[in-house]
């Protein structure tokens, strides 16, 4: 298989995108873009922030507007918000512009990487595991119906999934 002009990564929170991200586009010698990173350079704030003044829909217009253009560029892998799969423009414009790679995990490892960090709002909740698990409940149909692969990223570290999905890039 040739190599890909743009590959993009997406699951949930905590699964691994842009770790493994940076792996991915080192060894491919590719840009790395992440479209979260990409939001916060824009409005210079972070998301929590966002989400406190603009509400999680005010984010996600955000997302949509920088996932359309991101998804236009040209050798580069791209990690994605974990919700960015809610909504359908984004699905369509991974899902026709590039390789898509779903990075798989359960709750419970979501939840191992991500319950310190003060830097996702939908986190901030008394019972986060459970958040975790309806949010997962919830986009999972998303995520495969997008995926061209599934690449489970459970109790792995970054490299070995990397190394994973340029085993299947090479065919």
């Amino acid at each position: 298989m040739a190599k890909p002009n743009r590959i993009f990564l997406i699951g949930p929170m905590g699964a691994g995108k842009t770790t493994i991200g940076k792996h991915l586009a080192q060894s491919l010698g590719m840009t790395f873009n992440d479209s979260d990173q990409e939001i916060q350079r824009r409005t210079g704030v972070d998301i929590p922030t966002i989400f406190e003044y603009e509400g999680e829909e005010g984010f996600r217009q955000r997302e949509q507007q920088v996932i359309e253009q991101l998804t236009e560029v040209d050798n580069q892998v791209l990690a994605t918000g974990g919700g960015a799969v809610q909504r359908a423009e984004n699905r369509q414009r991974l899902s026709a512009r590039g390789i898509v790679f779903y990075l798989a995990c359960s709750a419970e490892q979501q939840y191992e990487r991500t319950h310190r960090d003060r830097n996702r709002p939908l986190l901030q909740t008394e019972d986060p595991l459970q958040r975790l698990r309806g949010l997962m409940e919830d986009r999972e149909p998303w995520y495969r119906a997008t995926a061209d692969h599934t690449v489970s990223t459970e109790g792995r570290g970054a490299a070995a999934v990397a190394n994973e999905i340029l085993g299947i890039l090479r065919g």
